[in-house]
C-alpha cells in the first residue's frame, strides 16, 4: 500500500484505536498530546530502583554518564522506530507482518505481549506491596485483595484507549515531576548537597555494559512497541521528537532520581522515601499516579498484540484477558529477579525492533511492501536470530553493550539479505 492513500482514507474499525489498521489522518493528534501519554508510561517506579542498583555501583561523576549513556541509547532507537509508526499508521506487530511474514509475526506480537503481560504483573505486585505497607496492612490476603483491585483499575483506561491514556497523564506527569523534583531536593540535603553526594562510595560493583543493558531493559518491550502511539502522530518529526522527549528525557530523570534517593536515604523508591519524610498521604499518591500511568500503556501493548495474533479489529477482549494474566502472574510473585528479566528484555527485544527499522530501509520508504506477504519472511526471522545472538553473547563476555549490538547486528542484517529485493509499493491492506 501507498502511506498517503492508506492514511488518509477512513477505516471501518470496530475500535476507534485502530488496532490492526493504519490511523486515519483525522484520528492524528498533536506532538504534545504524544508526549504526554509517552512521558506518564516512562514515569515508572521500577525505573527508579533499577536506578537505585545502578547508582549503587558507580561514583556520582561516572553514574551521571553511565545514566545519560543508557537513556540515550534507548531515547534513539525508540524514537527511530516510533518515527517509522508514525509514517506507516501502523502498531509495530502490525508492521511486523511486513518484516516477518502474515505467520512469522505472530511470535512477534507473543513476544512483546507476553513481556507486556509480565510487565503488568510486576507493577501489580509493586503496587499492592508498596501500599499495604503504607497503609500498615499486615498479611498476604491483603496484598493479594490489593492486586486484584490495582489491577482492574489500572487496566480501566487502556481498555479505552488513546483518548483515556491522555486524560490521565494529563494530570499525573506535572504531579509526578512536581514530587519527585521536591524529594530530591530533600535528599540533596540530607547528603549535604551535590559535593555530599560525590563523597558516597559505591557499595556494589557492575559493569558499564551491564548498567547500559539494566536500562534499555526497563523499556527494551515497551520502548519497540512505541508505534502503537506514534502511529497517532501527523507527522514522522512529531513521532520521533515525541519518544526521544519521554524515553531520554524522562527515563533519565526517573532512573536519577532513583539514585540520589539511594544514596541519601538508602531507598531507591521516591514512594519509600515519602513515607521516610512522614508523607504517606503524597507517597500513595506517587505510587498509584506512577504505576497507573505505565499500567495502563502496558495493557494497551498487549491489547493491540493480542488483536494482532486474532487478526481482530478490537483490542478489548485482549486487554481483560491480559489484564486477569498478569494479575495472576503477580500474586504468583513475578516481581522477584527484576534485574534478571531486565538484562533478558535488553538481550532479546533490541533485535526485533533492529528488524522492522532494517526492513523499513531496505524495502519500505517510499511505502509499505504491496501486494502477497509471505508466510514466514525466513530472511528476516534468521536476522532476528543472530542478532539475538550476537546480544546474548555480549552479554556473557561482557564485551560491548548488548542491546546495541543487537539493534546494530539485525538493522545490518536485515539490509544484507534483503539486498536488491525492494519491490515497487502498491496499494494494499495490512
Amino acid at each position: 500500500m501507498s502511506a498517503g492513500a492508506d492514511l488518509t482514507t477512513p477505516v471501518d474499525a470496530v475500535d476507534p484505536d485502530y488496532p490492526i489498521d493504519p490511523v486515519p489522518r483525522a484520528a492524528r493528534t498533536s506532538l504534545f498530546s504524544l508526549a504526554v501519554v509517552l512521558l506518564g508510561f516512562t514515569f515508572f517506579t521500577p525505573t527508579m530502583l533499577a536506578g537505585a542498583q545502578i547508582g549503587a555501583a558507580f561514583p556520582v561523576g561516572e553514574l551521571a554518564w553511565v545514566l545519560l549513556l543508557g537513556s540515550a541509547v534507548l531515547g534513539v532507537y525508540v524514537a527511530v522506530i516510533g518515527g517509522i509508526g508514525a509514517r506507516t499508521g501502523l502498531t509495530t506487530v502490525m508492521m511486523c507482518r511486513y518484516a516477518f511474514g502474515s505467520r512469522g509475526a505472530k511470535l512477534s506480537s507473543l513476544l512483546l505481549g507476553g513481556t507486556q503481560v509480565g510487565w503488568y504483573g510486576v507493577t501489580v505486585a509493586t503496587l499492592a506491596g508498596l501500599t499495604a505497607s503504607a497503609l500498615g496492612w499486615e498479611g498476604r490476603g491483603s496484598e493479594v485483595l490489593l492486586m486484584v483491585l490495582g489491577g482492574a483499575v489500572m487496566g480501566a483506561t487502556a481498555y479505552f484507549g488513546y483518548r483515556g491514556m491522555y486524560a490521565l497523564s494529563l494530570v499525573s506527569v506535572p504531579l509526578l515531576l512536581v514530587l519527585a523534583g521536591w524529594v530530591t531536593w530533600r535528599s540533596l540535603e540530607e547528603v549535604g548537597g551535590w559535593s555530599g553526594l560525590a563523597d558516597v562510595v559505591p557499595t556494589e560493583t557492575m559493569t558499564v555494559a551491564v548498567a547500559v543493558t539494566v536500562v534499555v531493559g526497563t523499556f527494551a518491550s515497551g520502548g519497540t512497541q512505541a508505534p502503537n502511539w506514534t502511529r497517532f502522530a501527523r507527522t514522522p518529526t512529531a513521532g520521533f521528537w515525541a519518544c526521544l522527549v519521554a524515553f531520554l528525557v524522562g527515563q533519565l530523570l526517573m532512573l536519577g532520581f532513583g539514585a540520589v534517593g539511594a544514596v541519601a536515604f538508602g531507598e531507591g523508591d521516591f514512594v519509600l522515601v515519602l513515607f521516610q519524610l512522614g508523607l504517606v498521604g503524597w507517597g500513595l499518591v506517587f505510587l498509584v499516579a506512577n504505576l497507573w500511568t505505565t499500567n495502563d500503556n502496558t495493557a494497551y501493548n498487549f491489547g493491540v498484540a493480542g488483536a494482532e495474533i486474532a487478526n481482530s479489529r478490537s483490542k478489548k477482549p485482549f486487554v481483560v484477558g491480559g489484564v486477569v494474566l498478569g494479575t495472576l502472574l503477580a500474586v504468583t510473585g513475578i516481581y522477584d529477579g527484576l534485574i534478571a528479566y531486565l538484562v533478558w528484555l535488553g538481550v532479546l527485544i533490541p533485535p526485533l525492533g533492529g528488524v522492522v527499522i532494517g526492513d523499513f530501509l531496505a524495502r519500505w520508504r517510499g511505502g509499505m511492501v504491496g501486494g502477497p506477504r509471505a508466510a514466514v519472511e525466513w530472511r528476516n526471522v534468521g536476522a532476528y536470530a543472530v542478532a539475538s545472538l550476537a546480544a546474548w553473547a555480549s552479554n556473557e563476555t561482557g564485551w560491548g553493550i548488548p542491546p546495541v549490538i543487537g539493534v546494530l547486528v539485525a538493522v545490518v542484517g536485515v539490509l544484507v539479505v534483503q539486498r536488491g529485493r525492494r519491490p515497487a509499493p502498491t496499494d494494499a491492506t495490512p
